[in-house]
């Protein structure tokens, strides 16, 4: 008998542990899931929804780092030892979560391969957009840097289809992905 293996599923796996260390939120749009600062005690997984990550500075200047979509972990930064948030995470619109405490994560990277190998791969394709980028601030223009934020919106360049209408997003959350000022991001989309 031939067996056939189904790929691994992140969502499956995870939906269907026991584990009363790994919960399931349901976080409202605007809702802060933790702030910069706060103590690091728990990785998040996106089941639906758009969280954004933002940073702010010593002289109140934020920026957001990353609009993250269902399928994405944040707060992984625990699991190597960080005690502190570096950023402050919110929920763009209504979004499903799971909260994953740090010993249980540890555990299910131990004692789970595929659930690792998974978790790796995202890591690593999460390293090469943090690279890219960073490589976009450094070198490209304001209206270069819009132009790619808008098309990673939009998913171009993904498996399926693009999305032909990107979720509402205000060209405030714009610019500060962008590093730009919000009267200029306004200028480029018109």
């Amino acid at each position: 008998m031939v067996r056939i293996r189904t790929p691994f599923n992140l969502d499956t796996f995870l939906s269907n542990k026991s584990d009363k260390r790994i919960t399931s939120l349901f976080s409202p749009k605007k809702q802060i899931l933790f702030s910069q600062g706060d103590t690091t005690d728990a990785v998040f997984y996106i089941q639906e929804g758009k969280v954004k990550v933002t940073v702010l500075s010593e002289h109140g200047k934020e920026a957001v780092v990353a609009i993250l979509e269902r399928g994405a972990f944040l707060g992984e930064s625990c699991l190597v030892g960080q005690l502190i948030r570096t950023a402050t995470a919110s929920t763009l619109e209504d979004t499903r979560i799971l909260r994953i405490e740090k010993a249980a994560m540890l555990r299910l990277l131990q004692e789970q391969p595929e659930f690792a190998s998974a978790f790796m791969s995202y890591l690593l394709k999460h390293s090469i957009r943090v690279q890219e980028d960073l490589v976009d601030q450094l070198f490209n223009s304001s209206e270069k840097r819009l132009a790619r934020a808008l098309l990673l919106l939009a998913h171009f360049g993904k498996e399926g289809k693009p999305e032909t209408v990107i979720a509402k997003i205000s060209q405030e959350t714009l610019a500060e992905m962008v590093g730009a000022t919000r009267s200029r991001v306004s200028f480029f989309m018109n």
